[in-house]
């Protein structure tokens, strides 16, 4: 069996806001955990509370870990963690970094999304609209739950309004008070690579006229969504995934952040459905052969 892919420690994949390990048939990593494991990787694809905020989340996420170590035997894990699953994975790393090699931020909001500050203004929690988004979301929410096959623990209480301050750039900046590890120092700069013994690496993507919108996204609907999203956006108007700016993004050393991805293609949904050319699940491939040299 192959195993250029066998990292040190197992990889752990930490989704984002209505996040999910498998809805009937279709997994939220798909083809990505497959191509890890076909390359001797050990994956676990973890579920943490769809709706909440990164904290509660990222205690959830400890709960994994521990149990993980526990099973494999290993000392710690390599957290990988989709949009706001970023922000989850760097607060488990920063509350015990004994336990964890590295974070990996894929298309995270690690100074805010402007669409979550968009919808903040827009949609106020307490006006009509904001109470008919939320229960909503909600609902989504609840047929999620009823719909996961990957996942059979506990269900988990849903508290949209944690979830949305934990995404607008007021709530990331008071996160990223408490748990700085792996900041850049300057606006779309590169943080330090390793903190506390754990290293941190981010990529996001950006949409891409004649690029994001070819190919099979032609079909996905996703993609339509972060082209309507991407409206909303101010400070990184057209540098962005539609959901997270292309700056924002910036966590540790920063492979790339102009990857031709919207913010769903980045995790190779829906179910593959992509831009003309792209490739996500390389990404996630090369970055195991990465944290492999490193030793991680």
């Amino acid at each position: 069996m192959p195993q250029s892919l066998a990292t040190r420690y197992p990889l752990v994949l930490v989704p984002g806001m209505l996040g999910f390990v498998r809805l009937g048939f279709f997994p939220y990593w798909y083809g990505i955990v497959p191509a890890l494991r076909a390359g001797g990787a050990q994956v676990f694809a973890v579920q943490v509370a769809p709706l909440d905020a990164s904290e509660v989340r990222g205690e959830q996420l400890l709960a994994h870990i521990e149990q993980i170590r526990e099973e494999t035997g290993a000392d710690k894990v390599n957290l990988i963690g989709h949009s706001q699953g970023s922000l989850t994975a760097r607060y488990a790393a920063a509350k015990r970094p004994e336990w964890v090699a590295s974070v990996t931020s894929v298309a995270g909001p690690n100074h805010g999304s402007e669409l979550a500050d968009h919808i903040h203004l827009h949609y106020p929690i307490d006006g009509v609209k904001g109470r008919l988004m939320s229960a909503l979301f909600h609902v989504v929410a609840w047929v999620m739950g009823v719909l996961e096959t990957g996942y059979r623990g506990p269900r988990f209480k849903a508290d949209l309004q944690a979830s949305h301050h934990s995404l607008t750039s007021a709530g990331v900046a008071l996160f990223n008070r408490q748990y700085p590890q792996g900041l850049p120092d300057t606006w779309g700069g590169q943080g330090a690579a390793e903190v506390n013994g754990v290293r941190y690496y981010s990529w996001s993507g950006t949409l891409q006229p004649g690029i994001t919108d070819r190919g099979r996204n032609l079909f996905d609907g996703t993609n339509r969504s972060c082209r309507l999203f991407a409206r909303s956006f101010v400070r990184e108007k057209g540098q962005c995934d539609g959901m997270v700016g292309r700056y924002s993004s910036h966590l540790g050393l920063v492979i790339g952040d102009d990857f031709p991805l919207d913010h769903f293609d980045i995790v190779n949904q829906s179910m593959g459905l992509v831009g003309k050319g792209a490739e996500p699940i390389r990404l996630f491939v090369e970055h195991a052969q990465r944290l492999k040299a490193a030793g991680v």
